[in-house]
C-alpha cells in the first residue's frame, strides 16, 4: 500500500455490483466471484484503496421498513422506474452485525478479498455508522441503556422521531437515528454517547474492525462531536450521565497499534476541521464539491488558500453513493474542468463506482439493483487520459502552491474565470494546471507559478491534451504566461526546458 501523501479510493457498491455479477453467472455472487481481471483494472488506475460500501449484515426489520415507507418508494422510483420489492434491500446503514454479510461469503470470503487487494498493493476500507444501529440490533435486548430513550410525550408529539419496540425488559420508546434538520431515519435507533458503557462498546468495535481491514469511512461523523450530541439530545442522560469526547480516544488506541490505519469522516456543517483535530486522517470535502456544482470561481478560489495540512486531509469527489452522479450535475462542456478542479489538488482523490463509465443514475441505498446504462465514450476516454496523470509522483508527493492571474489587458476582467496552480518537487519538472471555469472565452497572464523557472526557452506540454508550446523563460518571468483559452477550457502543462 502506498505511504505517499496524497492517495486515491475508489468507492464500490456492493449488494449492487455482486447482484449483476451474479446475473452474469446465474446465480448469487459472493466476494470470491469477483474476477481478478476486476481487482486488475482498479489497480491499473493507481488506486490506493477500495472502499467496498454495505459490506455488513443488516436485517428483515430494515428491509421491511424499507419496503413500507410510502415517500422512500417514491425515491426509488425515480432512481429504477421498474424496481419490485425483491429489488428493496434495505439501508446498508441500518447495521445488525458488524459481520460480512453471509450472502456475500461472510467474513472468510472478506478476508480472502482483502488479501486479494493487497497483493495489488491496496488497502480495504469498511463502514462504520457509529451514530445509529438497526431496529433489531441485539442491543435492543442486551444493552437498551446504550440506546436513546424516548417518552410517551415525545412519541406522540413527533411520530416521525421516535418508536415503540417491544424488549426483553418490557416495551420501550426508543429516538430513530437522525440528523437533526430531517425527520429520523426509520430503520434506525439513535445510540446514546453519553452513556459510557455505550462509548467504551463503540471503541471496542472500532479497535476489532481495525483488524480485518485498513480503513474506516465513518457516517455522519460530525454527530459524535459532544458539543453536537449536547445540542440535539442535551447535554445529560435520565440517568444522569453526561457527554464526553469519543473520537479521539478511540482513534488513538487504533492508532497505537497500527499507525497505518486510516480514518474518513463523512462530515457536514463546517466541521471538518474539529474531526481532523480529532484524529481523522481525510474527512469530506463537501465545501469544495458545493463551490464547483454552483460554478462559483471566486469560492473555490478561495478553498484552494486554505491551511496545507487541511488541503491534504480533504477528501475531494465529484460524486459518490450520497450526491446525483456527476454527469448529471455537470452535463455539459463543464465535466471535465469539474474533474480537474477536483482532482489535481492535494488530499484524497475519492472516485466512485460507474463515475469512469459516466453513469447518469444513481444507485439507491435501499436497492440491490440499479438502472442499466451503456459506458459514455467520452467520459471514459477522459478517464483514461486523466487517471494516468492523478497517479504521477508529482501530484502525490509535490507541493502545491495557488497561482495568480492577472488581467491580459486593462479592462478585460476575465482573468477572473480562471484558477491556476501549481506542483513542485526535487527531481521532477514543475506542473502548471489553469482552468477556465466559466462559460465564456477568457484571457490572462499566470504569473509567478514556478521561483526557479530558468531564462531558457521552455516547453509547455499539455498531459491531457495534444497541446504543446515553446516559451522564452525570460518573457515569462516579467509578464506571466499568457493564456487564451475557450469557455470551460483546461490546461495541465508539464515544464521542461529545451
Amino acid at each position: 500500500m502506498s505511504t505517499v501523501a496524497h492517495r486515491s479510493l475508489y468507492e464500490i457498491n456492493t449488494r449492487v455490483v455482486l447482484r449483476e455479477l451474479g446475473t452474469q453467472l446465474g446465480r448469487k455472487a459472493a466476494f470470491d466471484d469477483i474476477p481478478d481481471a476486476y481487482l486488475d483494472a482498479i489497480a491499473a488506475k493507481g488506486f490506493d484503496y477500495v472502499w467496498m460500501l454495505g459490506v455488513w449484515t443488516t436485517g428483515p426489520m430494515g428491509r421491511e421498513v424499507s419496503r413500507t415507507q410510502s415517500d422512500w418508494r417514491e425515491g426509488y422510483r425515480q432512481d429504477l422506474a421498474d424496481f419490485t420489492d425483491d429489488d428493496i434491500c434495505g439501508s446498508p446503514f441500518a447495521i445488525r452485525k458488524y459481520e460480512a454479510h453471509p450472502d456475500f461469503g461472510g467474513e472468510a470470503a472478506l478476508a480472502r478479498l482483502r488479501q486479494r487487494l493487497k497483493s495489488r498493493g491496496i488497502g480495504l476500507f469498511l463502514d462504520f455508522v457509529p451514530n445509529h444501529v438497526a431496529l433489531d440490533h441485539p442491543w435492543v435486548d442486551e444493552h437498551p441503556e446504550f440506546l436513546m430513550a424516548g417518552t410517551e410525550e415525545a412519541l406522540q408529539r413527533e411520530p416521525q422521531n421516535y418508536i415503540r419496540r417491544k424488549t426483553a425488559s418490557g416495551d420501550r420508546i426508543f429516538a430513530h437515528g437522525r440528523d437533526p434538520y430531517f425527520p429520523g431515519w426509520a430503520d434506525t435507533i439513535q445510540l446514546d454517547y453519553r452513556h459510557p458503557g455505550l462509548r467504551t462498546a463503540m471503541a471496542g468495535i472500532i479497535a476489532d474492525l481495525a483488524t480485518r481491514c485498513d480503513g474506516l469511512r465513518c457516517d455522519m461523523a460530525m454527530l459524535e462531536l459532544p458539543e453536537q450530541v449536547a445540542r440535539i439530545w442535551g447535554q445529560y442522560s435520565p440517568q444522569g450521565h453526561t457527554v464526553e469526547p469519543f473520537w479521539a480516544k478511540a482513534i488513538r488506541a487504533v492508532k497505537s497499534v497500527r499507525p497505518d490505519f486510516l480514518f474518513m469522516a463523512e462530515v457536514y456543517w463546517d466541521l471538518e476541521w474539529p474531526l481532523m483535530g480529532e484524529g481523522f486522517d481525510f474527512t469530506y470535502d463537501k465545501r469544495l464539491y458545493d463551490g464547483v456544482r454552483d460554478r462559483d470561481v471566486r469560492a473555490i478560489r478561495g478553498h484552494f488558500c486554505a491551511d496545507a495540512h487541511f488541503q491534504a486531509k480533504s477528501a475531494r469527489f465529484l460524486e459518490n453513493h450520497d450526491e446525483p452522479r456527476a454527469l448529471a450535475v455537470w452535463p455539459g462542456p463543464e465535466y471535465e474542468s469539474a474533474a480537474i478542479l477536483t482532482y489535481l489538488i492535494p488530499g484524497l482523490r475519492f472516485f466512485h463506482e460507474g463515475q469512469f463509465e459516466g453513469r447518469t443514475h444513481r444507485a439507491n441505498n435501499h436497492l440491490s439493483r440499479r438502472l442499466n446504462e451503456s459506458a459514455n465514450g467520452e467520459i471514459a476516454a477522459f478517464y483514461n487520459r486523466l487517471m494516468p496523470v492523478v497517479d504521477r509522483p508529482i501530484f502525490r508527493t509535490g507541493t502545491f502552491a495557488l497561482v495568480g492571474c492577472n488581467p491580459a489587458w486593462w479592462g478585460n476582467d476575465s482573468c477572473e474565470q480562471f484558477i491556476a496552480w501549481s506542483w513542485c518537487a526535487p527531481g521532477m519538472n514543475p506542473i502548471l494546471v489553469v482552468v477556465n471555469f466559466s462559460d465564456r472565452w477568457g484571457q490572462c497572464y499566470a504569473r509567478e507559478f514556478h521561483e526557479h523557472l530558468p531564462h531558457a526557452m521552455l516547453r509547455f506540454t499539455d498531459l491531457t491534451g495534444t497541446a504543446v508550446y515553446d516559451r522564452d523563460g525570460s518573457d515569462i518571468g516579467a509578464r506571466g504566461l499568457y493564456l487564451d483559452m475557450p469557455p470551460w477550457g483546461y490546461h495541465v502543462f508539464e515544464i521542461t526546458r529545451l
